[in-house]
């Protein structure tokens, strides 16, 4: 006897079994508990029933496959039809979170309840705040785990966006103390640029992360500029930080020209003697300022020092940016 059947909670229930299917997914072998509450799944589905037993057959179903997102979605039918306290059921899922921080279905469900109860959030300005509070202390926890948890970051961009905190300072610092554990977490630095790029108080509505937007304030460039900068300093290496460079210069219209003596502190390239690189990725930036400058023989030569002795490994592609300054040559 399984946990449904001979259970008189469920003695109303006629279980519907899987339809027998074809090829590779037919041969999966489940567990008679996974069969049997899936079964049960299935007939309350069929019947449209919302209680609170199928709360618990649904908790049940998720802790054998968090990744069947048909029971999350019928979880979160159940409980709006219910009036559940949405607080509730954020506590529950923490746990499931904790314990499968690959799975995107858990965020999806979060979203879905956050959504539902955003309206009454919104009026009250305290509650929205604290909200936010518990959101962004819960994340920290899941980060404690796994720092680059793209599922979490991506949930983050969301509460960012509906409770509008990016001018937030607690949002800010909770960013760059993760970038001072770890300069190399590219996912806090794409945070980072979201965060202040994509402000509506200052940005221009519809401005892409690749384009000029004019409506940003030099002083918000500038500081941008010297956090990367300081972080390139700390870890030469690290390509986060001279993409973000990049980055900012391009939201601000501004040349990389104007940071080749930034550049130039990582290469020393002498006329007759041994070149000194602490960057290979401050070359690659020298070699575009230069070709953007029109210094071409400079540029070339920048890239075949890339492709030559400072990353082999993407030679051809080091090759073919020669290809393109020889091109701009004739």
């Amino acid at each position: 006897m399984g946990r449904y059947e001979g259970n008189p909670v469920w003695d109303d229930v006629v279980p519907i079994p899987q339809e027998e299917g074809e090829g590779a997914l037919a041969q999966i072998a489940y567990t008679d508990e996974y069969v049997e509450a899936m079964g049960y799944l299935r007939a309350v589905m069929a019947a449209k029933e919302h209680s609170p037993r199928v709360l618990d057959l649904t908790e049940h179903v998720i802790s054998l496959n968090a990744a069947h997102y048909t029971v999350w979605l019928y979880r979160a039918s159940t409980i709006l039809a219910l009036d559940i306290p949405i607080d509730k059921e954020l506590e529950w899922m923490n746990e499931v979170a904790l314990e499968n921080q690959k799975n995107y279905q858990i965020w999806t469900h979060r979203q879905t309840l956050i959504d539902h109860i955003f309206p009454t959030l919104s009026s009250d300005p305290a509650a929205a705040q604290a909200f936010a509070d518990a959101e962004s202390a819960f994340m920290a926890e899941m980060f404690e785990e796994d720092a680059k948890n793209y599922h979490v970051w991506g949930h983050r961009q969301y509460i960012v966006r509906k409770f509008n905190l990016f001018d937030s300072d607690a949002e800010l610092k909770s960013i760059e103390a993760l970038l001072h554990e770890d300069v190399r977490n590219n996912s806090a630095w794409s945070h980072r640029f979201f965060l202040v790029f994509s402000n509506p108080a200052y940005t221009t509505a519809g401005s892409r992360a690749t384009e000029h937007d004019p409506k940003i304030p030099d002083a918000m460039i500038d500081r941008e500029l010297a956090f990367a900068q300081a972080a390139a300093h700390e870890a030469p290496q690290n390509q986060s930080a001279w993409e973000y460079i990049r980055g900012v210069l391009r939201k601000g219209g501004r040349e990389l020209a104007t940071l080749e003596g930034f550049a130039g502190e990582f290469v020393r390239i002498p006329e007759g003697g041994e070149e000194d690189i602490r960057s290979s990725h401050a070359l690659d930036f020298l070699a575009d300022a230069w070709s953007e400058k029109g210094e071409l023989d400079k540029a070339d030569m920048a890239l075949r020092l890339l492709g030559e002795k400072y990353d082999r490994i993407r030679k051809n592609y080091w090759d073919w940016k020669r290809g393109l300054l020889r091109g701009a040559k004739v």
